[in-house]
C-alpha cells in the first residue's frame, strides 16, 4: 500500500512524520507522494484540509486518516501517543472507508464562457469589499430572496460544527447529503428582510448567487481566500465526489461533538 504525509510543521508534527515515515516503511508500505493510497494527516483540522486540497484530484481513490497534535478535531481520530498502534493497524490494511458529502462551488464570470469550480470540505463564504454583501439568492432557479448583511456562508454536514456553528447554524450528522447556507449579520429592518435563519438543502436542489451590488468578492473555499473579479453568479450544490477517511477504530460522530463542545476534561 502506498502512503504519504502531511504534517502541521511544528516540532511534534514533525518529529511523528519522520517516526511514523520509518514505521511504515519498515513494515513494508510504500511512501509516495504523488499517488498515495491513504495519506495520514499530522496536525490539527486544518492540516487535513491542506491534505485533502493536495490530493483533491485523488478523491475516489484516496483514504485520509489524522493524528491530532493540538485540541482535539473532528477528522484526526488518533493521539501522538496512539501512532504505534496506528501504524499497525495501517500495515495490516484493515480498515473501513467512510464517505462524507462535499460542496461544489462554480463561479461564472460576465462576459465569459469560462467558469472555475471548486470542492470545499468544511465551508465556502462569500463577502463583499464594501461594507454590505448585496446578493439575490435563487433556490432551484427561483429567486427566494435577496440578501443584504456582511456574507453568506455555505457549509458541508462535516463543515457544520466550524464557522457554520459560530454562526448560530445546526450541527447536521455528515452521513445526510445536504448543504447549509448561513447568514453572516444579515440587515433586517422595515425596509430591508431576509429569512433570518440558516437553510438546509438537501443534494438534488442547487443555490445561486446573484450579485446586485458590485462584481469583485471576497470568495473563501475552506483554507483558501481568492479574491474573484467580474462575477456573474456563483452556484452552490452537493458535488458528486465525496472525500473518503480510513477508519481503524470506532469514534462515532456526536462523540465527537461532545468532546469538542461539552466535555471539559480532553
Amino acid at each position: 500500500m502506498k502512503f504519504s504525509i502531511q504534517s502541521r510543521n511544528d516540532d511534534l508534527s514533525n518529529e511523528l512524520m519522520e517516526k511514523a515515515k520509518t514505521y511504515l516503511i519498515d513494515f513494508g508500505l510504500v511512501y509516495d507522494e504523488e499517488n498515495p493510497e491513504i495519506v495520514l494527516s499530522i496536525g490539527g483540522d486544518g492540516t487535513m484540509l491542506h491534505a485533502f486540497h493536495k490530493y483533491k484530484h485523488l478523491s475516489s481513490t484516496v483514504a485520509f486518516v489524522g493524528i491530532h497534535t493540538g485540541h482535539l478535531g473532528f477528522y484526526a481520530d488518533w493521539k501522538p501517543s496512539e501512532i504505534e498502534k496506528l501504524v499497525i493497524a495501517m500495515s495490516k490494511k484493515e480498515f473501513n472507508v467512510i464517505e462524507y458529502p462535499l460542496l461544489e462551488v462554480t463561479i461564472n464570470y460576465q462576459n465569459s464562457e469560462e467558469s472555475t469550480s471548486y470542492l470545499a470540505v468544511n465551508e465556502s463564504t462569500i463577502k463583499s469589499p464594501d461594507v454590505t454583501l448585496v446578493m439575490d439568492v435563487e433556490l432551484n432557479g427561483k429567486l427566494f430572496e435577496r440578501f443584504r448583511g456582511d456574507g453568506l456562508c455555505m457549509s458541508t454536514p462535516s463543515g457544520s460544527t466550524a464557522y457554520n456553528k459560530a454562526l448560530g447554524g445546526a450541527i447536521i450528522h455528515p452521513s445526510l447529503e445536504v448543504m447549509q447556507l448561513a447568514e453572516i449579520a444579515s440587515i433586517n429592518n422595515r425596509v430591508f428582510r431576509t429569512v433570518g435563519s440558516p437553510l438546509i438543502l438537501p443534494n438534488h436542489h442547487s443555490c445561486l448567487l446573484r450579485p446586485v451590488k458590485g462584481p469583485d468578492f471576497m470568495v473563501t473555499v475552506d483554507h483558501l481566500q481568492l479574491l474573484h473579479k467580474d462575477v456573474q453568479s456563483i452556484m452552490y450544490r452537493v458535488a458528486d465526489e465525496k472525500i473518503r477517511f480510513a477508519r481503524f477504530k470506532a469514534f462515532p460522530f456526536w462523540q465527537r461533538v461532545h468532546d469538542s463542545f461539552i466535555d471539559s476534561d480532553l
